[in-house]
């Protein structure tokens, strides 16, 4: 059997779709699972054992055979089982009966319903529940009982061999065992992000009065925000991502080993919860039911202002109180009450993991590769 799993476009999605294929792989321990990913999904699943091979689909790559007519002739020589899709997209839909798969299961929406053969009544969107539930129901319709919403992440050796080098090249009296990351970006849009005044305050209270090392993370687009961040905190316990060639990979590991992490409501805030890390999320234009994980190490802040949440990507109002409103103060109690109610765990001092976490991690890169 072989069954192909069309993986969400963004990161934090992506992440909270794992519970749901651990259920799959599980439920068909013999099957082979082929995950139809962008190419930054790929970096989100690396490590883990949840899928045997990739196929990478860009449909804005210059490469032609990322691009949609290949992919779609290369999925029909996989001869699929059964296409399991996680986006509600029509393009995602349609990709998948170009496939040939036999059974295309997912949510019938947006007129795609006549694209699958297991046609699954979606939510009203006037009310937020969930992403993560509904990928799991997915899950259930196809015999996975009573499926957790434990998600999970891992690292390569190479990912964390770079944290190791960044850290060589930083200041050696550093307490790398207390370090707490911060991660101010957001690919949804400018309405997500925090001031990088509050931010580089929030850094040089935790440095000062909480004794931490404090590591601002980024994406590719975040990269002077993250140095204006350590700048202005002006403490030598504050440092950066800025500089290091970009990659997820690095932001795993660093929230893999991290005491604390405190993000905007952006992808890298789910690492946390499948890394067993405390977090604290910083909600502004969102509504805090759509991403719930039920992660019990997690503390959410919003600020309730009668506009919102308005779910757009930049402050219509151009006040942007949800996130200016959102005080120092508070991000800065909400996280020291979590370090003293979940003190660092030793082995995150190193990049030290398991042997079985080795070896999955080792497999999935040759995966990559020859992908």
């Amino acid at each position: 059997m072989k069954i192909a799993h069309f993986l969400p476009n963004w990161i934090g999605d992506a992440v909270m779709a794992t519970p749901a294929l651990r259920a799959l792989r599980e439920r068909y321990p013999s099957a082979e699972m082929v995950g139809v990913v962008r190419p930054y999904v790929a970096d989100v699943v690396a490590g883990l054992d949840l899928l045997d091979r990739l196929v990478v689909w860009d449909p804005r790559s210059r490469c032609s055979g990322e691009r949609g007519p290949r992919i779609a002739a290369r999925l029909r020589r996989e001869r699929l089982d059964m296409a399991v899709l996680y986006p509600n997209s029509l393009r995602s839909a349609w990709m998948a009966w170009l496939s040939g798969a036999k059974r295309r299961v997912g949510f019938a929406t947006g007129g795609r319903g006549i694209l699958l053969t297991d046609r699954l009544r979606p939510k009203s969107r006037r009310i937020p529940h969930p992403v993560i539930d509904e990928y799991l129901r997915l899950a259930a319709h196809l015999g996975c009982e009573n499926p957790d919403r434990r998600m999970l992440a891992a690292t390569l050796p190479e990912d964390e061999a770079a944290l190791d080098r960044f850290w060589s090249r930083v200041d050696k009296s550093l307490p790398l065992r207390d370090v707490v990351c911060l991660n101010p970006g957001g690919a949804y849009g400018a309405a997500k992000h925090w001031p990088v005044a509050s931010f580089a305050t929030l850094a040089r209270r935790m440095a000062v009065e909480c004794g931490q090392t404090v590591l601002v993370l980024c994406g590719p687009g975040e990269r002077d925000e993250a140095r204006r961040i350590a700048l202005s905190a002006n403490h030598p316990a504050v440092v950066s991502l800025a500089d290091e060639p970009p990659r997820l990979g690095l932001t795993k590991a660093a929230i893999r080993r991290a005491s604390l992490l405190v993000t905007t409501d952006s992808g890298p805030r789910h690492f946390a919860a499948a890394f067993d890390v405390p977090v604290v999320t910083l909600f502004g234009p969102t509504h805090i039911a759509w991403s719930e994980t039920y992660y019990a190490k997690a503390v959410h802040l919003q600020v309730a202002v009668d506009c919102g949440p308005c779910q757009q990507r930049a402050c219509p109002l151009e006040h942007h109180r949800c996130m200016r409103d959102l005080s120092v103060e508070r991000v800065f109690r909400a996280s020291a009450e979590l370090l003293q109610r979940y003190p660092a765990s030793p082995k995150r001092e190193k990049g030290e993991f398991d042997s079985s976490l080795a070896l999955r991690a080792i497999a999935a890169t040759r995966l990559l590769r020859s992908a």
